[in-house]
């Protein structure tokens, strides 16, 4: 009939409705006072993507050109979508999400303000390829970080440093971790060299490598020789950061223990 609107294919509408149920849900800046409504503004959104208000205001109507991989992967990234996310979204757009070139290394504000939230607490983000890229002062403290992006792993296999006595679990742990960043991060060559560095240096490595990978705990308990307080017996936590294929290990102690005042006073140091 004359007049009559053409209804928006169901991929826009999916689409636009996946956008802005995500948008609601991702916290907005602190000190942005009270809002009426939940979630981010869409040129929060548009400016986290790089992208026209316009163009993202649309998307959200069901309206507008198919997003490009290029304005799927920033939108990806403002609303802060977790990889199986991110898939939905490729998908929704009817595109193919491509491969990351390198493990990611940048760490959000809000996980680095989180570190520094803990007191007595131990905390660090590794990426997939085991680098700390974030730590808080007890973290360095604890691990003898003097590094600027120290590899655990290669602290472990190549330097001897174990900062655990559970020296063992680690390396089944880290080389788990290694391999299946090697499968997602293909064409990473800093990952490529390490794991060729670790293969020819560790013979641990190369056997752990070798054989079935060990389950990725979230929760462990370790005993941490460190060379001024002795040995530690602490909880060690693991958050994900799935977005950005990183983790935030937090290390604590019993309250009211020896090693929490411990742990307490290396933020002094």
């Amino acid at each position: 009939m004359p007049g009559t609107a053409v209804p928006a294919p169901v991929w826009r509408r999916e689409l636009a409705r996946f956008l802005r149920e995500r948008r609601a849900r991702v916290r907005p800046p602190q000190g942005e006072g009270r809002r009426r409504t939940p979630g981010l503004r869409r040129e929060e959104v548009a400016d986290g993507a790089r992208m026209s208000v316009e163009y993202y205001a649309r998307l959200e109507q069901g309206r507008g050109a198919r997003p490009s991989p290029r304005i799927l992967d920033g939108l990806a990234r403002a609303l802060q979508l977790d990889e199986a996310e991110r898939q939905r979204l490729f998908a929704l757009a009817h595109s193919v999400a491509p491969v990351p070139d390198r493990v990611p290394s940048e760490v959000r504000p809000h996980v680095a303000a989180l570190l520094h939230r803990l007191p007595g607490t131990a905390a660090f983000v590794t990426s997939a390829a085991y680098d700390v890229v974030a730590s808080n002062a007890p973290a360095r403290a604890l691990l003898g970080l003097t590094d600027e992006r120290a590899n655990l792993a290669r602290r472990h296999f190549l330097e001897g440093r174990h900062w655990s006595t559970a020296s063992v679990e680690f390396g089944e742990v880290a080389v788990a971790r290694l391999r299946a960043a090697a499968t997602r991060y293909p064409a990473d060559p800093e990952l490529a060299a390490l794991v060729q560095e670790l293969a020819q240096g560790s013979t641990p490595f190369r056997r752990l490598w070798a054989s079935d990978p060990a389950r990725l705990p979230g929760h462990r308990t370790k005993q941490v020789d460190h060379p001024v307080l002795g040995r530690l017996t602490v909880d060690c936590d693991v958050l994900l950061v799935p977005e950005d294929d990183q983790q935030v290990v937090m290390v604590t102690a019993a309250p009211g223990s020896a090693e929490e005042r411990s742990l307490r006073s290396l933020a002094l140091r």
